[in-house]
């Protein structure tokens, strides 16, 4: 049988892949990669750039893309043949990865290069890479000796096993929760589009009545709108005790065992903790940095966070006698405040937000500022009926990137939203090979009398995903690991927020929000309740972030050995940022996906980091305006397309002509 995976194609051809080539494509990549390391290590030519630092970039071409299509189905269309291979294929590339940050020779090949740095002719983007790849090895323990490198092995191969496990119980965890409600009554609050939505979900169960379960477009607008206080309640429990159930999808050993091993591959080589491991290569540096960042902050945020808690404790004691709000009451009694204050609800906005001119629009911003087209196609595979294909290409009609956009929850799909590639931008013999990007979101679907029609924060979500798609699109680099997205982890969220400010101005807005039935652009008395509404409840929101990014330092900047009960660990660590009463089934830690599952480990606080950075950007484009193509394209041109070519820093600098100023971000958020 032939292996799609292993012929040569171009974008992935989904159609003819099955669940069984991925583990034996794998491993013929991962024979290739290695021979290309073994032409490296035997080369009888002295060390050099192109022959050592340069080869190595090029090489396992195959096996990243192999492996990139699988690990992108893992989470976007998953099935069990899917998840048992991962189990199986997550210890084989955590083994290829150390067999080349383990080899001697190729370590002694990459340090006579960089010894003769200095010497050599190299362009900005050679030295950051043959410096990356210097410490990449230096980092990952090419200088430990023999006994130490096999305990390194071991660590990551188990690493790798418990953080898919991870993900797998907490997405069977999402699936396995239904709450079928059979009483009209029951459903008392809720807009007619998510009653319509839970009608249409039971039927796809051939189920009689109105089915909820944990997706977000479920989920969040049965607690922001549903009367019933038990049902929110249960909703609610089941959501936050995800893997804390004490069965066999709980996560608390999976939790402790992680950051256990985190912090003992850290101290073998040679750093205090897992938060100095990684933020070594951040633009923070320190874990002292990131608690001094998140904890001024936090100084500033607590006080208008409590006033704004007790505003709305004393809003649910008025309206429904409710004498303490619970973390169940939040949602529901903001969003009844909100509309008082601004008579202002997402059931008014989302007429005019249907998805197709919310892509749109996205589009046509992207028109203005970069000059890019988009026009969907459906001559590459997919690999699923939803998925919707574009072709990109420049004001000058060259082509940029395929993207693939994928926007509705399916069982097979985890929660959450993101940005990830098929196929990273990278030059070969000055020949541009371009990028296959990809979206990932789960939208409110539509119902059989209504197109899906998104909330406002489902908006905000579509441009920030759209923010780092950007950033893949616009790669132009010469080498595939400094291309894109692959910057330092505290500086990748800048594209991305910093595009979702063009979702509050009049400008942007009254390109794309129209009302679905009449085509009435959004009226200006809404485009000012936005507005006006944006910094609602900032203190409560700031301190939920800052509450995330202090609970990921607190398991991953110390020593975590004696921490042996997860929720007790946790309750510590959001001591300062707790505005709700505990409650003792809720635990945060064994579904926060980010930090155990995704790349965000002793890195959460990346998100606060690059607010400022957004915040003092965006305040650049609104003083010459907001589709200026002069301040757009040095967007372009020092941050979308330079990956991490260069220091952050310097990049950001060259764009806005300073470093930034955090007084733009508490001005924005009104607690300046």
């Amino acid at each position: 049988m032939t292996n799609p995976l292993l012929t040569s194609f171009d974008t992935a051809p989904f159609s003819q892949i099955k669940s069984e080539h991925f583990l034996p494509a794998i491993q013929n990549a991962i024979t290739i990669a290695k021979n290309e390391i073994d032409k490296i290590v035997n080369s009888k030519e002295a060390p050099s750039f192109k022959n050592t630092i340069e080869s190595l970039d090029y090489s396992g071409a195959l096996l990243d893309r192999v492996s990139s299509t699988f690990f992108n189905l893992n989470s976007a269309e998953t099935n069990e043949d899917i998840q048992k291979a991962a189990q199986e294929i997550s210890p084989l590339l955590t083994e290829f990865s150390n067999d080349i940050a383990l080899n001697e020779t190729l370590f002694k090949r990459i340090e006579t290069v960089y010894l003769q740095k200095s010497n050599l002719d190299l362009s900005p983007e050679q030295v950051t890479l043959l410096e990356k790849r210097y410490k990449s090895f230096s980092r990952n323990g090419a200088n430990l000796p023999d006994q130490k490198k096999e305990q390194l092995r071991s660590i990551d191969k188990q690493l790798a096993q418990l953080s898919l496990s991870f993900g797998e119980n907490i997405l069977a965890e999402t699936n396995k929760f239904e709450m079928l409600l059979t009483q009209e009554t029951d459903l008392s609050g809720l807009p007619d589009g998510a009653k319509e939505a839970a009608k249409a979900l039971a039927k796809t169960k051939n189920k009689d009545g109105w089915l909820i379960t944990l997706d977000y477009p479920s989920y969040i607008p049965f607690m922001t709108y549903a009367d019933n206080r038990k049902l929110r309640e249960k909703l609610a429990l089941a959501f936050s005790s995800k893997g804390f159930n004490n069965d066999d999808l709980d996560n608390q050993n999976n939790v402790l065992s992680i950051v256990k091993l985190r912090y003992q591959r850290a101290q073998l080589l040679g750093y205090q903790s897992h938060a100095h491991y990684i933020l070594e290569e951040r633009m923070a540096k320190t874990p002292e940095a990131v608690f001094s960042f998140l904890n001024d902050i936090l100084d500033k945020a607590k006080p208008a966070a409590q006033k704004e808690f007790d505003r709305l404790q004393n809003f649910a004691k008025d309206l429904d006698n409710i004498d303490q709000l619970q973390k169940w009451d939040g949602a529901y009694y903001s969003e009844k405040l909100k509309q008082k204050l601004f008579k202002l609800d997402d059931e008014q906005l989302k007429p005019y937000f249907k998805l197709e001119n919310v892509i749109d629009g996205v589009f046509t911003i992207s028109e203005k500022l970069y000059g890019l087209s988009f026009q969907e196609i459906d001559t590459i595979d997919k690999y699923h009926e939803e998925v919707k294909t574009y072709s990109v290409t420049d004001d000058q009609g060259n082509f940029v990137s395929f993207l693939y956009a994928d926007f509705h929850p399916r069982s097979g799909k985890r929660n959450g939203a993101w940005m990830t590639s098929y196929k990273s931008q990278m030059k070969i013999d000055t020949v541009d090979s371009r990028p296959h990007i990809s979206i990932v979101c789960n939208f409110t679907k539509p119902t059989p009398s209504k197109p899906s029609l998104l909330t406002f924060n489902e908006v905000t979500t579509l441009f920030h995903e759209f923010g780092h798609a950007l950033h893949g699109m616009l790669a132009n680099t010469t080498y595939p690991s400094l291309s894109g997205t692959s910057v330092f982890w505290d500086f990748v969220e800048l594209p991305s927020q910093v595009l979702e400010n063009w979702c509050y101005e009049k400008e942007a807005l009254e390109l794309f929000a129209k009302h679905y039935e009449t085509d009435e652009v959004i009226p200006m008395e809404l485009i000012t309740k936005i507005k006006d509404s944006a910094t609602f409840q900032e203190g409560i929101a700031t301190l939920r972030q800052l509450s995330f990014g202090l609970l990921d330092m607190s398991w991953h900047g110390q020593d975590p050995s004696n921490i042996t009960d997860v929720k007790s660990h946790e309750l510590a660590a959001f001591a300062n940022t707790s505005l709700y009463p505990d409650v003792t089934e809720n635990c945060m830690s064994t579904a926060f996906s980010h930090i155990f599952q995704g790349g965000y480990s002793a890195g959460y606080y990346s998100y606060k980091w690059a607010e400022v950075l957004d915040a003092d950007a965006f305040a650049y484009f609104k003083e010459q305006g907001i589709f200026n193509t002069e301040i757009a394209t040095k967007f372009k041109e020092h941050i979308l397309s330079k990956g991490g070519t260069e220091n952050p820093m310097e990049l950001y600098k060259r764009f806005r002509g300073q470093e930034p100023k955090p007084d733009a971000l508490l001005k924005r958020a009104g607690l300046l």
